[in-house]
């Protein structure tokens, strides 16, 4: 398969992260939890057991899906492609909505990444999507609910 899902360094570091917080640290606490809930008795009516086999599903399955996830990715490390201000994914771009006057600063970064209270969009997101390519002076069409926005492209950051 190929390395096709773009994310950033910190976005790797976090997913490792989470990985082995999951494998080395919650993993076990269900296990002991489970071991725990087993020495009370009968099992059909232990809703402990029950609420601990539950949970390591539901952590067996993110395991799962990481794995997957980092098998998939691609690493990119914005600090190493040239600022040509050109809006590529992993960088921080600021716009000025043309309407209103008001600016807004984003970082682009992969789908797990995203956080738009952090300023943090998906390259998924209807923004990015308008954004990629452009250029610093550049105005792009976004579509959105509420109809069109037209922002122009102030600066881009390789932070």
């Amino acid at each position: 398969m190929s390395k096709n899902i773009p994310i950033t360094i910190s976005g790797f570091k976090k997913l490792k992260n989470e990985l082995n917080n999951l494998k080395n640290v919650k993993r076990q606490k269900i296990i002991n939890n489970i071991k725990m809930a087993r020495a009370h008795g009968d099992l059909k009516e232990n809703a402990e057991y029950h609420a601990a086999r539950e949970e390591q599903s539901f952590c067996e399955g993110r395991i799962k899906e990481i794995e997957n996830k980092l098998s998939n990715i691609n690493v990119i490390d914005i600090k190493k492609i040239p600022n040509k201000n050109k809006v590529v994914f992993g960088v921080t771009v600021t716009i000025m909505n043309v309407s209103s006057k008001k600016y807004f600063t984003y970082k682009i970064v992969g789908e797990d990444e995203s956080n738009f209270k952090n300023n943090l969009i998906s390259i998924f997101s209807p923004i990015s999507r308008g954004l990629i390519g452009k250029y610093v002076g550049q105005i792009s069409t976004i579509k959105t609910p509420n109809g069109n926005i037209k922002y122009k492209i102030i600066n881009v950051d390789h932070l």
